[in-house]
């Protein structure tokens, strides 16, 4: 369209070129009619058939925007959100001209093209931006029969943050996408922050619920009836409204522990990416049969609350299956022992199976994922295997470790984004290992208790991982049942599983694995989907995730992991690693066709050119804990005069010495016969009081007591 034409159109908003060939249809819209320089112009596309169906695959989605002048200022592909919606945001410059843009669409698909136009108006630049947004509530505060929806707008481009809990938001708390559903007296706290970085002040507004909660029928839980999956809401709505605001529901939460991306809500729901299947893109329907939702994705539904299937949890009785009609999940009679009725009636805190049917079932089966946990942690009798969880150790449940907080869990990985509560978990609890919590005492041996502020208890009591336990019963049917986690996984080859009854990628498996170890901090460094690979120089893979520490990093403790590698795509424009579609994968076992599907799903040409490349992740131990019986021993680490260590190679970590052994020696005394490396230690640490960095490259003087130089 020329510039001298566009004041016609400055009165539509949006102008449809049809192809009458096959009368696709194709509408172009903004956000807005009007904008300023430095905004965002967030443009929709719909492509639709004659018959008024979704167009899903086009050959062609481009996207041009032209200035007043007829320059071009973006031509793209624009993002597949699926459902024949397609989208592309395009920031203006902050010196962007005023006037009439034209936004243009290209479409094709089977060989016709349609095009559809739309001209948003950009006024001419201000000064900056110092005001704060608006937002309001509605309905306000007041008294309201439950529920109650409550929808929060605000005057200008702006992100809300909101809580539920009373608390202050922050740009951590969940962010407002969708009226928010109230089922019990709320507070809610909110305020906007707009995209010049002006913050509004917390606002609160309070709903109080008309009436009391129903009771319980006279015979309590015993006299239920199942009515359907929401039933526990007509009794339990505030539970409900927490755990919907949980990382076990959203699969997204604040990334507080993620060093490179802080003040950022992550998680496997939309970001994350691992070097198993990669990312959800694509495969909802798959990936979400270990999600505690009725069926429905998270943020695809006003009322969150109504989509928690919350037998998942508090039934072991419990099975579910998806329907293929409705895509929401029901019970599945064929594989229960229970009625539902009866399922409702005996309704219990979570198990251990409740757990595990899940957490050890991530990446595909039983043990494949984490290494250190399996289907066989809640029921095995075998304390070598794990003294915490075995029936003959300490039977411990999953949440005597990981307590809840209004169904929120504490504990988190090395490898995971959330963190879903402030709680962490500790081993020196009044309920364990009390006496070890000063972290200079607890064990018989002194030389062990000066191990506890730079070791891990993993470390020393997790020497090994993929253990298998005594009383397992390998099942011939699924595989299952041995406890050999998965080391790698290659795309490139696929082979049929008879258990899954699906296509997958050729995984390597193994048993008594020797844990990778690195000092970690609590914090991670990690890479997410619409991130560009990062090649690690010590690995020579693209890193995904990566514990953060170092031998002179304060709180940095030596700590086992799990290494874990698999050949994946990656797109060669862009560099990012792609979300290959495993829905076409486990159907067909078809590389390329899973590989294009995942690039037309991130937004990017599905013909793009892309390579297999090695990816990897460190993962953390904590679970199949050894009895103090079979621990490390130092000699295991450490070594002796004649042999050398056999579970790590500390000089490799930093232990290494600073110079020359004729060298670091002769600055207090001349050479001498070297003495086992306990003796060597006691005598200058112990006795003497010497710092580490006299020989080595760190210190630890301050956190020890020690003296730096040469004692005279």
């Amino acid at each position: 369209m020329m510039p001298k034409l566009s004041a016609l159109f400055s009165f539509l908003s949006v102008f449809t070129i049809t192809a009458l060939a096959s009368a696709d249809t194709l509408t172009i819209s903004t956000d807005k009619s009007s904008y300023v320089p430095g905004q965002v112009m967030k443009i929709t596309a719909l492509y639709k058939n004659k018959d008024g169906r979704a167009i899903t695959s086009p050959n062609t989605r481009e996207i041009q925007i032209k200035n007043p002048a007829g320059s071009e200022l973006a031509k793209t592909s624009m993002k597949n959100a699926g459902s024949g919606v397609y989208t592309y945001a395009y920031t203006l410059a902050k010196t962007a001209s005023s006037g009439t843009y034209e936004v243009r669409g290209k479409f094709a698909y089977k060989g016709v093209e349609t095009k559809a136009y739309t001209y948003p108006q950009v006024a001419a630049a201000t000064a900056a931006d110092t005001t704060a947004p608006v937002t309001s509530s509605s309905p306000a505060s007041g008294t309201y029969t439950m529920p109650v929806s409550v929808t929060l707008t605000v005057n200008e481009s702006a992100t809300i943050y909101y809580t539920l809990n009373g608390s202050t938001p922050t740009t951590s708390s969940s962010r407002y996408s969708g009226p928010i559903a109230l089922n019990a007296t709320t507070t809610l706290k909110y305020f906007a922050r707009d995209t010049a970085g002006n913050n509004e002040a917390v606002k609160t507004a309070i709903f109080t619920a008309a009436t009391a909660t129903p009771p319980l029928p006279a015979g309590g839980h015993a006299s239920l009836t199942y009515t359907g999956s929401t039933m526990c809401l007509q009794c339990h709505a505030t539970q409900a409204a927490g755990m919907a605001g949980s990382a076990h529901y959203r699969w997204e939460g604040p990334n507080s522990q993620i060093s490179n991306k802080p003040g950022v809500t992550g998680g496997k729901l939309n970001s994350a990416i691992n070097a198993y299947c990669i990312n959800t893109l694509g495969n909802w329907n798959g990936c979400s049969g270990c999600h505690i939702g009725a069926g429905a994705k998270p943020g695809t539904v006003a009322d969150a609350t109504k989509n928690i299937d919350c037998l998942i949890c508090h039934q072991k009785g419990y099975k579910r299956v998806r329907n293929s009609t409705t895509g929401l999940f029901e019970p599945d009679m064929t594989k229960m022992t229970i009625s539902m009725d009866t399922a409702v009636q005996t309704v219990h805190k979570p198990v251990k199976s409740n757990c595990l049917q899940c957490h050890a079932k991530g990446g595909g089966g039983d043990a494949l994922k984490r290494g250190d946990l399996a289907l066989i942690n809640g029921t095995t009798s075998d304390r070598n295997y794990d003294v915490h969880m075995a029936t003959t150790g300490a039977n411990l449940s999953c949440q005597q470790c990981h307590t809840f907080t209004n169904h929120h869990v504490s504990g988190r990985g090395s490898d995971l984004r959330p963190t879903d509560s402030s709680v962490s978990v500790s081993c020196s609890t009044a309920a364990c290992h009390s006496s070890k919590a000063s972290l200079t005492s607890g064990h018989a041996t002194a030389s062990i208790n000066t191990h506890m502020k730079r070791v891990a208890c993993q470390t020393c009591h997790i020497p090994v991982y993929g253990k298998r336990a005594a009383d397992a019963v390998l099942d011939t049917v699924t595989g299952f049942g041995n406890q050999a986690t998965e080391t790698t996984r290659t795309w490139v080859t696929p082979e049929w599983s008879a258990a899954n009854n699906r296509w997958e990628p050729t995984v390597v498996k193994a048993n008594n694995l020797k844990p990778v170890y690195a000092f970690f901090d609590g914090t991670s460094w990690v890479s997410d989907l619409n991130d560009v690979a990062v090649i690690d120089p010590a690995t020579g893979a693209y890193k995904i995730s990566r514990p953060n520490g170092g031998i002179n990093s304060a709180n940095s403790k030596l700590t086992p992991f799990k290494y874990k590698t698999s050949l994946q795509p990656r797109h060669t424009a862009s560099g990012r690693l792609i979300a290959l579609d495993t829905s076409v994968y486990f159907k067909n076992g078809d590389l390329v066709g899973a590989v294009q599907s995942g690039l037309t799903n991130m937004g990017l040409n599905s013909g793009d050119a892309y390579t297999m490349v090695k990816a990897d992740e460190y993962q953390m131990l904590n679970h199949t804990v050894t009895p103090k019986e079979g621990v490390l021993t130092c000699a295991s680490c450490h070594g002796t005069t004649t042999t050398p260590a056999t579970q790590m190679n500390l000089k490799t970590m930093g232990y290494s010495l600073k110079a020359a052994q004729s060298t670091v020696c002769t600055q207090c005394h001349g050479n001498e016969d070297m003495p086992s490396f306990t003796s060597l230690h006691s005598k200058h640490v112990t006795s003497e009081k010497i710092d580490c960095s006299m020989c080595h490259g760190f210190t630890r003087a301050a956190e020890r007591g020690l003296t730096v130089g040469i004692k005279r």
